[in-house]
């Protein structure tokens, strides 16, 4: 486990993603862009016959060039931190301060994996997660970065205590649709809720709960404090 600092000034815990987990995922991903270049090897050799061997020749470099590095750039974008690979291990990439990965971020941990992985067979890769504390790659040091793990154990502390004013709407909640990553950024606010300035408590217990109450229904009754309704969602 590994503290992160919000924009907020917040402590929020993580879990670093372990460097087994994330060979695999990584091999996952390799597999898959592999499977793909030979695909569109086999396309662009078809098409090869209508074209002049320079031509050829660019269309192999631009295709290789936009699976290697598109792919991991793509796929973490649209995805919000998660390829193939990370999806299947259950792991997510985020910024060092706890937030979601960004596109300028996926284009550095790209561009660095293709140097990385591709080119120097993974050993820098290696050496700059065992040296790290986070277990962060060098694309990851650019990039400002860090890997999870989502899937692992997580430890809640104590129960919260139901406010009493709330106990019978909060009978009636549904919550199935809650993910865990709100709930977990909830409860660690709660935590530390007495160590925030009055405005950082407004301000972030305004976010999160508007946050949660995309997932859960029905709404609270009118006038409720952003403490009080995360508050009777999580006890």
């Amino acid at each position: 486990m590994t503290d992160v600092v919000t924009g907020e000034a917040v402590v929020v815990e993580v879990r670093i993603a372990q460097l087994p987990s994330r060979a695999l995922a990584l091999l996952i991903d390799m597999v898959v862009q592999l499977v793909t270049l030979f695909g569109v090897s086999q396309l662009i050799g078809v098409l090869a016959w209508n074209l002049d061997g320079a031509l050829t020749m660019m269309l192999y470099i631009l295709f290789t060039v936009s699976v290697l590095v598109g792919y991991p750039v793509l796929s973490e974008t649209l995805t919000r931190g998660r390829s193939l690979g990370k999806l299947a291990l259950g792991l997510r990439v985020v910024s060092d301060d706890g937030g979601p990965e960004r596109f300028r971020q996926a284009l550095f941990r790209g561009l660095a994996g293709m140097v990385e992985f591709w080119m120097l067979g993974g050993a820098p890769a290696l050496i700059g997660s065992l040296v790290s504390e986070k277990g962060k790659r060098l694309g990851d040091v650019f990039a400002g970065t860090v890997v999870i793990a989502e899937r692992a154990p997580r430890q809640y502390g104590p129960p919260l205590e139901m406010p009493p004013p709330l106990a019978s709407w909060a009978a009636t909640l549904e919550l199935s649709r809650l993910p865990e990553g709100v709930a977990a950024t909830a409860r660690q606010y709660l935590m530390r809720w007495h160590d925030l300035s009055p405005a950082v408590q407004h301000e972030m217990g305004v976010r999160i709960a508007t946050e949660m109450s995309a997932f859960v229904s029905p709404p609270p009754p009118p006038g409720v404090p952003p403490f009080a309704y995360l508050t009777a969602v999580l006890a």
